[in-house]
């Protein structure tokens, strides 16, 4: 029989504050990489020197786990190419031509999109929960675009941000096959992260070409918040913060909470990242706007809120002989149904 197995109170603390910090660490990923692409340094090349520093910082422990080359070649190069280089790239281009905290917001349709994808591709039932959750997060997206008014954000940035949105749903998706299971050995998150982290730093050495970057633009500073910040300085920050930081204590808070719980706090970063922008970077958005994406953050913790706990395991095949034993005298406990998880 399968048992659900609750996190100790302490654990579950623990685990949501690591989950707040990592959003705390993204959100402040994009008002570190607007200045230094508005003073001139293209917006590829900072990606690149933000997964290439990271990837370098998290190398010790890609070498420690160089045995999920050999268990999942598979699932890191699919996490390098769409959970790093994908949603990097993506997501940094289109912060030069909307603001951050819509090109936020148009990323978090992603959990939206995990449910589609289970309920048209998977062929498995989602609930009505869900379904709302889509359409709140659908329809904050049009008032957030303005779409009465002919998309008043520039359209290339919002398919750029949808194109992050889309390599985020991979995110999701991979990040849940690193359990054991069907002849697929356990592969440590740390290892996924590391490795995702190396093959995403090669993948952008091609597309951002970094030989062709302007290594003195890197001197200097750029205007932050009414201040001159060295460039150098908001580099760090997005390498050992935003990054490296981040997805540590991402990792650490999901091993510690259900997946879907970690998701939701992680939504938090779309509003950390939209408050970060209006205090430091003086981006303003409309009342609608506003509503909108409070629409889009209501329907995405609603879709992933009404998804089944991810503490609890997946039936186990029926066995007769063993359900006779294991029967108690009071009655058959029902098997739970199959858990769909979705981990940011």
């Amino acid at each position: 029989m399968s048992r659900t197995i609750s996190p100790a109170r302490g654990t579950t603390h623990t685990g949501l504050a690591l989950a707040v910090a990592s959003a705390f660490a993204f959100g402040g990923s994009g008002v570190a990489a607007k200045p230094l692409i508005e003073a001139g340094i293209d917006p590829l090349h900072v990606v690149w020197l933000r997964v290439a520093g990271a990837a370098l910082v998290m190398l010790p422990l890609a070498v420690h786990h160089r045995s999920a080359l050999r268990l999942r070649p598979g699932l890191l190069l699919g996490f390098g190419l769409l959970a790093v280089a994908g949603v990097q790239a993506f997501y940094f281009a289109s912060l030069s031509y909307i603001p951050v905290g819509v090109a936020l917001l148009v990323e978090y349709l992603a959990p939206a999109l995990v449910l589609l994808w289970v309920r048209f591709v998977q062929r498995r039932p989602v609930t009505r929960a869900a379904a709302l959750g889509v359409v709140l997060a659908v329809g904050g997206l049009a008032c957030v675009v303005q779409v009465w008014s002919g998309l008043a954000f520039d359209p290339v940035g919002l398919l750029l941000a949808l194109g992050a949105a889309g390599c985020q749903v991979g995110y999701f998706l991979l990040s849940d096959r690193g359990h054991a299971g069907d002849g697929r050995a356990a592969v440590s998150p740390v290892a996924v992260i590391a490795y995702g982290l190396l093959v995403g730093a090669a993948v952008l050495t091609v597309v951002a070409r970094p030989w062709q970057l302007d290594w003195s633009a890197l001197g200097g500073g750029a205007q932050l918040g009414g201040v001159e910040a060295p460039r150098v300085a908001l580099i760090g920050w997005i390498v050992l913060v935003s990054t490296v930081a981040a997805f540590l204590t991402g990792v650490l808070a999901v091993r510690r909470l259900s997946p879907q719980v970690a998701g939701v706090v992680a939504c938090l970063e779309a509003v950390i990242a939209t408050v970060l922008a209006w205090a430091l970077l003086d981006e303003r958005l409309a009342g609608a706007q506003l509503a909108g994406g409070l629409m889009v953050l209501v329907g995405a913790l609603i879709a992933q809120r009404s998804t089944p706990s991810a503490t609890e395991p997946e039936a186990e095949p029926a066995d007769p002989v063993r359900q006779e034993q294991e029967q108690e005298p009071q009655g058959r406990e029902e098997q739970p149904d199959r858990a769909l998880q979705a981990v940011r």
